[in-house]
């Protein structure tokens, strides 16, 4: 069995012989059951004011599948997204009432007098008075008005449902960088207890040698400060895994009694197969971030037609109905004078003081700084695509190097301890030999992490691999 494959279970067994379960091996605990219980309060405005309500309640392990599942629920910013989205659709919805007739209606009730008495005297004849009309009115013609502003409704919600789609993206990508990182700091742990398993036989060998006459004093002390020295490392390793996993957690919006462990082993997740400049094309087709400049830009051509249609003929036609009464012709049974009336209606502004051309203007400098801000969106696609591609490739080859390395050290180490029991060698090897057994085993980790990492930047720089679904709002 390769180094590779045999790595994890290594750490497991020096973690489970010193009476520390690995959280690299931990197995997700019922991991059929709903991922509800990780759920925030429901209510966004809840803060916890006791101790006991942020106190752990329950350490759960979990996959990177269910930490991203848990993400793209409970993260607010797609929340938000989304409800963005939902309001861009009830803007075209009300844009597209323009395209319907509209029905007015009014109908008014007025008490009022007048002097009746020839000599002026006090004599008021008091009438009470009942008006009332409906207008049907269609715009016929808005100077492009109304055809724009629904066109600009419909961009809008393509923009929002490419934003949902980016913070989708964005939020997978999190979620990845923060579960690797926290497989990063639990193997920091079980490196630092096989570093003092280590230095803890080193200081073994060096009493015993003291008892037999055959070491020094000195050789005590010293393995005595390097074995305190690997503790202190532990120490730190232990407090940065408790700071990746508040952060994994933070990362999932999950409730506050809950902390996470990560249950996947730490293994090359995938290959890629394409070439850079494969990759570099493929995130130009593909990223959301250069459709939405696009898609700015259209909305702003739009909000130009909307400001341009100021100064142009407004065309409505309108059909209606009046009538007109008082009291005394319902009481006479006179009724009501009615008419209608009929026609077309033509408004045109021909000059406004330049304010529509000013403003329409405003729009065209808008879709220059779109143009602008897409041409730089471009060049930092392309950086990320090859940084992410080229780290990648750095950190696959190191994967075998420093798998190699780590069975030189561990066979070094064993040469060197060897001697040193044996009298014929020196304590100074020993412990070099330890310090690059640690360095190699870190090393070697950093290098598998390190490509996943890069691997996700890449997958991130190329937007919707490996799926291929662009601009699927999830």
């Amino acid at each position: 069995m390769s180094y590779l494959k045999s790595f994890p279970l290594l750490l497991s067994a020096l973690c489970l012989n010193l009476g520390y379960i690995n959280p690299i091996m931990a197995q997700s605990v019922d991991s059929s059951a709903s991922l509800d219980r990780f759920n925030p309060n429901p209510n966004p405005l809840q803060f916890p004011t006791k101790p006991k309500e942020v106190e752990i309640e329950q350490t759960q392990s979990i996959s990177l599948e269910e930490a991203i599942e848990i993400a793209l629920k409970n993260n607010k910013d797609l929340q938000a997204a989304r409800i963005e989205l939902q309001k861009a659709e009830d803007g075209l919805r009300a844009s597209q009432g323009a395209e319907l007739p509209t029905v007015d209606g009014q109908l008014e009730f007025n008490q009022g007098g007048q002097d009746t008495s020839p000599q002026g005297g006090d004599v008021f004849r008091h009438q009470t008075r009942f008006l009332g009309g409906l207008e049907v009115g269609y715009d016929l013609y808005s100077g492009g008005r109304r055809s724009a502003s629904i066109e600009r409704s419909r961009r809008e919600i393509y923009f929002n449902k490419l934003d949902v789609e980016r913070i989708s993206e964005e939020t997978r990508f999190n979620v990845t960088n923060s579960y690797y990182e926290l497989q990063n700091r639990d193997a920091q742990v079980a490196i630092a207890q096989a570093a003092i398993e280590d230095f803890s036989q080193t200081l073994r060998d060096a009493q015993l040698l003291e008892q037999a006459g055959l070491g020094t004093r000195f050789d005590v002390l010293q393995a005595e400060v390097d074995l305190a020295n690997a503790n202190q490392a532990l120490t730190v390793a232990i407090s940065n895994q408790r700071n990746a996993r508040r952060t994994l957690a933070e990362v999932l919006s999950i409730g506050q009694n809950v902390e996470l462990t990560a249950a996947d082993e730490i293994t090359e997740k995938g290959v890629w197969q394409y070439t850079l400049e494969d990759s570099i094309v493929m995130a130009f087709k593909n990223r959301a971030e250069l459709q939405q400049l696009l898609v700015r830009r259209e909305i702003n051509a739009q909000n130009r037609e909307i400001a341009l249609s100021e100064t142009r003929p407004q065309v409505g036609l309108f059909a209606g109905y009046n009538f007109t009464g008082t009291a005394a012709d319902t009481l006479n049974n006179t009724g009501f004078a009615n008419g209608y009336n009929v026609g077309a209606r033509l408004r045109w502004r021909f000059y406004d003081g330049g304010t529509a051309r000013a403003r329409g203007d405003q729009e065209t400098r808008n879709i220059e700084i779109d143009e602008t801000n897409f041409a730089d969106q471009r060049n930092k696609i392309r950086l990320q695509v090859e940084t992410a591609y080229n780290t990648m490739i750095a950190n696959k080859e190191n994967i075998g190097s420093t798998e190699k390395a780590v069975t030189t050290a561990t066979e070094s180490l064993r040469l060197a301890r060897l001697r040193f029991q044996a009298g014929v060698g020196t304590q100074t090897d020993v412990i070099n030999a330890q310090r690059s057994l640690t360095e190699a085993r870190g090393n070697f980790l950093q290098a598998i992490i390190g490509y996943n990492q890069s691997l996700n930047e890449l997958q991130r720089a190329v937007s919707n691999l490996p799926d291929g679904n662009l601009f699927q709002v999830r």
